[in-house]
């Protein structure tokens, strides 16, 4: 399998701009791509799936073992013709010491050559000592080819591969000079999602052009075409859906510019374990589908918090399905839309009105990062058959709940990372869990069947 991983030295290198180039100037020529993202990322893989038109799929230490990442990535990889690994953070960046969970580690893992997206603003000779330093730090890894990015003119690119050609082995396989259009607006959770953006096609688009004039897209693809065996001891097959299940079982997940962060695999996930899945947006539609529980996923309801209080009706909607205890599921976002107002930037709307707290956003990051919760007896579909079992997931959140009741029951006890408040996550009310963290269907957590599971027993079909 053809495939490359594309890192930096340091963060905001630029590289997630240049995969997404990548990935649409390679699919412009013909090439089926598949992008995958390291990391719990959900806007990097929204970009990335939609430059490809294939969507991306994240490899992560923390939720998935190494086996499982190899499985993953060789099922993905079926149909394709090359596969392209976007890094997070730096080459050697990661949580543990030794650099196992680093993107090294992943891409050593996956046999995958490096192609390192240098930010070459202010520098000129000494680039050649951070190539050579890199390559040497671990030998287990292939640093094969560089992408010079921020790139202040024909004249400093003249001197940097002169540089490098003369210091080191690796191949310079383009030279990207300092543009606006390769620039995606952010703010405060990262890059503007593309389900936001109603141009997002044609700034990807103009994106690849660019990318394509000034990379070398054919010794890309000879580059891809040295990756190594990936260590995989046979695909995972899609798990078949229970007898009458599927349509027996259906769940609503919000879906709109205010809602969109859900990893693709987790909705397959939870149409194999029976549920169909049927999209609505807490924005612009006024009422729930005919369904049996209700995702919320994440997303930036605080950007459009002045539409979804407009839409009386729907939040009405939303509380009474909760009242009349129905199943829910809902992370960060979708927790945040629950409660009874949300303020930011010195304004307050009115939100559901279920969970009897409210949002403050604020200016720094309340929660961020992996974090580790150890279930409790409440916990309406707990992953261990005495409610205690010990769960890895990720948050990332500038809000924080004022006012929480002190009777409310919490499915969390927080090990590792903020959750609620330091010590607490998943609001536990009715049939409804919402929780600050994200969670990841996988081995170790196959939540998408227990909370399918949850919904056949106490959906309205049930």
């Amino acid at each position: 399998m053809a495939h490359l991983y594309i890192s930096a030295a340091h963060k905001s290198s630029g590289k997630t701009t240049l995969s997404i180039g990548l990935c649409a100037a390679l699919r412009q020529r013909g090439h089926v791509v598949q992008p995958f993202k390291k990391g719990p990322d959900y806007i990097d893989p929204l970009w990335l799936g939609q430059a490809a038109e294939r969507p991306c799929f994240n490899l992560d230490f923390y939720t998935m073992d190494r086996d499982e990442i190899a499985q993953a990535f060789s099922r993905r990889m079926q149909g394709a013709d090359i596969g392209l690994i976007e890094g997070n953070k730096g080459l050697y960046d990661g949580l543990a010491l030794d650099g196992s969970n680093s993107n090294a580690a992943l891409a050593a893992h996956l046999a995958a050559p490096i192609v390192l997206v240098l930010d070459s603003q202010g520098m000129t000779r000494g680039i050649a000592p951070l190539i050579l330093g890199y390559q040497a730090f671990d030998p287990a890894i292939r640093i094969t080819g560089v992408i010079l990015n921020k790139v202040g003119g024909r004249r400093h690119e003249a001197k940097l591969r002169a540089v490098i050609e003369h210091y080191t082995d690796v191949k310079v396989l383009g030279a990207v000079q300092r543009s606006d259009e390769l620039r995606i607006d952010e703010r405060h959770l990262g890059l503007v999602p593309s389900n936001e953006l109603g141009k997002s096609r044609q700034h990807i688009e103009r994106m690849a052009g660019l990318i394509a004039d000034q990379v070398d897209l054919a010794a890309l693809v000879d580059m891809a075409g040295t990756a190594g065996d990936v260590p995989c001891a046979g695909l995972p097959q899609a798990v078949a859906a229970p007898a009458g299940a599927v349509s027996g079982v259906r769940i609503a997940y919000a879906q709109d510019s205010a809602f969109g962060f859900y990893y693709t695999g987790d909705l397959e996930a939870l149409r194999e374990a029976g549920a169909e899945l049927v999209p609505f947006s807490p924005l612009h539609d006024r009422s729930l589908p005919p369904c049996d529980g209700l995702f919320l996923g994440g997303g930036f309801p605080e950007t459009h918090m002045d539409a979804l209080e407009r839409n009386t009706a729907m939040r009405a909607e939303v509380a009474r399905f909760v009242e009349n205890d129905n199943p829910v599921y809902a992370e960060c976002g979708g927790l945040m839309y629950l409660c009874n107002s949300l303020t930011w930037q010195g304004n307050t709307r009115k939100m559901a009105g279920v969970i009897p707290a409210d949002v403050i956003m604020h200016a720094t990051p309340q929660g961020r990062g992996y974090v580790r919760l150890r279930e409790t007896a409440d916990h309406p579909w707990p992953v261990s058959g005495t409610g205690d079992g010990v769960i890895s997931a990720h948050e990332f959140h500038y809000s924080a709940l004022a006012q929480v009741p002190a009777d409310m029951r919490f499915a969390y006890g927080v090990e590792r990372g903020h959750g609620l408040d330091g010590r607490h996550d998943g609001i536990v009310y009715r049939k409804l869990l919402a929780s600050y963290a994200h969670l990841r269907h996988t081995r170790a957590n196959p939540w998408a069947d227990r909370f399918t599971a949850f919904v056949r027993r106490h959906g309205r079909a049930a």
